[in-house]
Parts: structure tokens; C-alpha cells; sequence
């Protein structure tokens, strides 16, 4: 690997950045219904003394957003959603769910440091860590549901972020018998044997916490990673600007939490010197 040149010192030194995103390319891991992701050498080195790519791919893939129109018939496309939503103080919490688990509303109150009006929210649950092209990561990760997506609607944050499949448990979603699920009828049966009731019994709802943010307006990232755990349990500065796409419903973004321990960084005041 190449070492990237080192730049002169500048005011963002004292910062200390975080990457939040899972790494993104060929063989990305996929969300059951998608397509693979395409990307083609158009020019190369060897043949042209460049390198420029093309890339086919849905937007909701590896660590994304969703707009409200993803879900939200009627709701704001990408490109209509304020820029100042995409930055912002807010805090990773630990929440630690196992499979199946549904945060609460509960949690979410309990969670330190404390979720304020205006913060941007990213929820640790650990599921993270099992991020990959497999069942365990994509049909038996904990979620939101309901009651935890009203209680964030309700206290007011920027933007809510997770480090599971959707902003919704899995069986809330297509994946379980929901849309044009069940995408996995054989997670269904592993549901009721395991607990006897079926799914529907217990997820009757198709996406409430999807529902629930992008009515209020508060966009979701999905599949965060990277290293959050370095920075769960803190106050942090969070950024993650999607494309300027017209229409958008989602998109790939790199969520980045920074830090200044001496407190020496400021925003510019715009003046001429």
C-alpha cells in the first residue's frame, strides 16, 4: 500500500478522525434482494496511462443513508434534505443486543452519555462485528423497532445511525414477512421453532422505525463500522454528506466521528482575513 503524503500543518491537526464506514468495493456484502455490485475498468494503466472506472450499484449498500422518500411516500428526496443535517454533535452509545433482541425505547433513555434534542445518534449494538455476506449479520441482528423509533422522533435528534442490516429489526422488514418478503422463509420456521409464535405475532409492523424517523424528517445510516468502538461512550462531531443526487432515495456515504481534545479547532467566521 502507498503511504499518502503527509500535508503541511494545518488548523485540522489537533482533530482526531474516526472512520465509521465498512470498506466498500467488489464483493461487498448485500442486502438479500440486491444485486451485486459491478465495477469495470474503462481505462487502465497498461492500456491507457489512466485509470477511470465505472460503477453499477444500488445505493443502499455497504454503510449508507436513506432518505425520507426511501420508505415515505410524499416525504424529502436527498437532494431536499438541508445540508446541516448531515453534521453535528452528537454521541455513539452501547446498546449490546444479541439475535433477534430489540432495542427499546428503555435503552435508549438509559444510554450514556445522554441522547439530547438535536444530537446525531449512532447505536453500537456490537452487531457490527459480524458484518459480512452471512445469515448471522443480515437475518438474526437485534433492531429497532416501534417503540425505540418514536422515542428518537420524539426527543428531537439530527440523525440516527446503526450497525445492523436496516434502521429496522430484520423481521420488521422484507427480510421477514413484510413487503414482498419473506425473503427468507426458512428464518420464519428457525423463529418459530425457537420460540413458538410466529413472526408475524411478535414484528406485525412493516418498518415502523423507518417509518417512524423519516416521517420526522431524520434521515438513517445504515451498517455503520469502522472503528466504532474507539469512540463509543463519547461526545463526538459527526460528518456524512451524501451525493447532490436530484430525487435521491439513499446513498453510500463515509461517516466520520472527530474529536479535538485541546479544543483548538473552530468553524471559520467567512471574513475576508
Amino acid at each position: 500500500m502507498t503511504t499518502y503524503p503527509k500535508a503541511a500543518p494545518s488548523s485540522t491537526d489537533s482533530i482526531e478522525f474516526f472512520e465509521l464506514s465498512h470498506p466498500w468495493g467488489i464483493g461487498v456484502p448485500n442486502w438479500p434482494y440486491f444485486e451485486d455490485v459491478k465495477i469495470e475498468r474503462i481505462h487502465y494503466h497498461a492500456k491507457s496511462g489512466v485509470l477511470t472506472q465505472r460503477i453499477t450499484t444500488v445505493m443502499h449498500s455497504g454503510t449508507h443513508i436513506d432518505a425520507p422518500a426511501h420508505v415515505v411516500e410524499g416525504t424529502p428526496f436527498l437532494d431536499e434534505i438541508p445540508l446541516e443535517r448531515f453534521f453535528g454533535t452528537g454521541v455513539v452509545v452501547s446498546i449490546p443486543k444479541k439475535k433477534w433482541e430489540v432495542i427499546t425505547a428503555q435503552d435508549l433513555e438509559n444510554a450514556r452519555p445522554r441522547i439530547r434534542p438535536g444530537d446525531i445518534v449512532i447505536i453500537n449494538t456490537g452487531w457490527h462485528h459480524h458484518y459480512g455476506d452471512n445469515s448471522q449479520y443480515y437475518a438474526y441482528s437485534p433492531g429497532l423497532y416501534k417503540e425505540a423509533g418514536e422515542w428518537l422522533a420524539a426527543k428531537g435528534v439530527k440523525m440516527v445511525g446503526v450497525d445492523q442490516q436496516a434502521l429496522d429489526h430484520p423481521l420488521a422488514t422484507a427480510i421477514g414477512p413484510h413487503g414482498v418478503g419473506p425473503l427468507l422463509p426458512r428464518v420464519m420456521e428457525e423463529y418459530k421453532a425457537e420460540t413458538g409464535r410466529e413472526v408475524i405475532e411478535d414484528f406485525p409492523l412493516w418498518e415502523p422505525a423507518h417509518r417512524a424517523l423519516l416521517n420526522a424528517g431524520i434521515p438513517g445510516i445504515e451498517n455503520v463500522g469502522g472503528d466504532l468502538d474507539k469512540v463509543t461512550g463519547k461526545r463526538v462531531t459527526f460528518a456524512a454528506f451524501p451525493w447532490r443526487w436530484e430525487k435521491g432515495d439513499g446513498c453510500i456515504v463515509r461517516l466520520v466521528a472527530m474529536i479535538d481534545p485541546n479544543q483548538d479547532f473552530r468553524i471559520e467566521s467567512g471574513a475576508e482575513e
